[in-house]
């Protein structure tokens, strides 16, 4: 599920921007619009760091079985680490999970739901693509043998559903993709033809006109609304990929327009994809928490699980940390040289520990997420048979709703589950105050306007999550605001004593499991480093 920042822009908070892009251009104008701010990006390594000496009997506690955890646990301990993993939950991955029948998922609030999916059928309600850059992901998932298969992230065939929206004389109705993209793009390019040639300029547009024109024209070719000028976009790549830790990328600078011009090979390109939303994306054969599987099948000897942190104590020797046995409501406390701790900074800053004052603070300066989906099954694939739709997204702006996903997987089988909704900020919150029978009508209210009476005759289960509502997670990434980007990120990516955090929250890819894994990386050569050079000191006292 399985990225964000906060700041204000013009008046208006980011949040409440992003939602409002979401219902104009779908979840592809919201991610890009995220890349513009350095919210995602490319991994910026492809394999962990190569250390090199001994561990000499240290020990690592890790907090958290998610995949910075796990990355740590299964990184250090080939230098002879000892790295206990302490998870609260009772399997690993943390978010990194897909909802398969028997999954069960319980809410702050107590409400509690079982996926009833059929065998073989699944839905990936946190993380649910790789990137084909994201080259921290693809290392692990060589590593323990998970195979992928494409994941079809943008399909043209699919829908463009608007409804109430003034001056769109296809409100309320549905529109193929490709439809749009072939008129606005023609039009435009002739448009822009005339303008070339300036004698043929001869149908004037209204002022209206103009602007709606000049809109597109800025969001189409990544303009600087201002000047109205093309200075470069993430789209085209960066000349140092941003990465975790405090590498936040060197952008690429554009070509000279006449040498572009002179090169043939742009006669056979399209529209510019944002930097993360390109079309070849992958998914694990089976769900997302193959990798997650993968994972624990290495350390999951490690995991000591549904083992809940109540403290974090530290000294200048070492760390201690109380646990709580989810079972049976005993405390023990787990000893150990050095704490790396995942856990999000949601759920860590109401945790009693030993973390400094500007430690606490700046964690305190960052909020998470609220976000939701919904998985329904079909015993009928109808977007398939009746509509042509094979993945991609139908792009609506039904409010609550976001874009509706097909499935990638089970092609022209029986049956298939779609992703109904994916909501942010405030619409997921109203959505996630319904029951998980209401948030079920709500879907499948949705989805009839846009695919008609099969949508609820053909439809069998559900399963919904809301993220800002799931213990140990409280949230489905970390939202940084520019000043707390700037002031309070690079502390929180210093060690704190012995304590040092690593997880998505700590990288510029934030909602993106290779931000988890190359913070993970990053923190846990900060550990190797401060233990080797303990060593040597010991070593010269003696």
């Amino acid at each position: 599920m399985m990225g964000r920042d906060e700041g204000t822009t013009r008046g208006i908070d980011r949040r409440h921007f992003l939602r409002l892009l979401g219902a104009t251009g779908g979840t592809a104008a919201v991610f890009g619009a995220m890349d513009a701010w350095g919210m995602i990006a490319a991994s910026a390594a492809e394999a962990p760091p190569d250390l090199e000496g001994s561990a000499d009997g240290r020990r690592v506690i890790i907090l958290g079985a998610g995949l910075a955890g796990m990355t740590a646990a299964y990184e250090l301990a080939k230098l002879g680490y000892e790295t206990p993993i302490i998870e609260a939950r009772d399997f690993a991955g943390g978010r990194c999970q897909t909802a398969r029948r028997g999954f069960v998922q319980t809410e702050v609030t107590g409400r509690t739901q079982r996926a009833l999916f059929d065998e073989g059928q699944h839905f990936n309600h946190g993380p649910w693509r790789i990137p084909y850059h994201h080259r921290s992901t693809l290392h692990y998932t060589r590593e323990f043998d998970v195979p992928l298969e494409i994941m079809v992230n943008d399909n043209p065939n699919a829908w463009a559903y608007r409804e109430e929206e003034d001056g769109n004389p296809f409100s309320g109705e549905r529109v193929r993709i490709r439809e749009l993209r072939a008129d606005i793009g023609g039009y435009t390019a002739e448009l822009l033809a005339k303008a070339v040639d300036q004698s043929r300029l001869d149908d004037e547009l209204t002022e209206e006109d103009r602007e709606r024109l000049i809109d597109y024209l800025v969001s189409f070719g990544q303009l600087d609304r201002s000047a109205l000028e093309y200075r470069g976009t993430g789209g085209r790549g960066y000349e140092e990929d941003p990465g975790a830790g405090l590498n936040p990328g060197v952008p690429s600078d554009p070509h000279a327009f006449r040498d572009v011009l002179s090169h043939g090979a742009i006669n056979s390109f399209r529209a510019i994809d944002s930097h993360t939303q390109k079309n070849t994306m992958f998914q694990p054969v089976g769900g997302m928490d193959q990798l997650a599987r993968g994972f624990e099948r290495a350390v999951g000897h490690m995991i000591d699980y549904g083992q809940e942190v109540v403290e974090i104590r530290q000294n200048d020797d070492g760390v201690r940390i109380v646990v709580e046995d989810r079972g049976t409501g005993e405390t023990r406390e787990v000893e150990g040289d050095y704490c790396l701790c995942t856990i999000p900074l949601s759920v860590l800053n109401q945790i009693p520990s030993d973390l400094s004052p500007e430690f606490s603070q700046a964690m305190n300066q960052v909020t998470y997420a609220s976000t939701g989906k919904i998985g329904l099954q079909f015993g009928r694939r109808f977007w398939e048979l009746d509509d042509h739709i094979y993945g991609g997204h139908t792009i609506t702006n039904l409010q609550g709703i976001g874009n509706i996903t097909y499935p990638s997987y089970g092609w022209q089988e029986q049956k298939g589950v779609l992703q109904g909704y994916y909501n942010f900020g405030s619409d997921a919150i109203e959505v996630s105050a319904m029951t998980s029978a209401e948030r079920t009508r709500f879907a499948l209210e949705a989805g009839s306007k846009i695919h008609g009476e099969a949508y609820e005759r053909e439809f069998e289960t559900a399963f919904s999550v809301a993220w800002h509502l799931i213990p140990y997670s409280l949230g489905g990434w970390a939202s940084w605001s520019s000043d707390a980007r700037q002031n309070a990120y690079p502390i929180l990516n210093e060690p704190d004593g012995r304590i040092l955090l690593a997880g998505e929250h700590l990288s510029y890819m934030t909602g993106w499991m290779s931000g988890a894994i190359e913070s993970a990386w990053i923190q846990m050569e900060k550990i190797h480093q401060h233990a080797q050079a303990t060593a040597t000191r010991v070593q010269e006292a003696a």
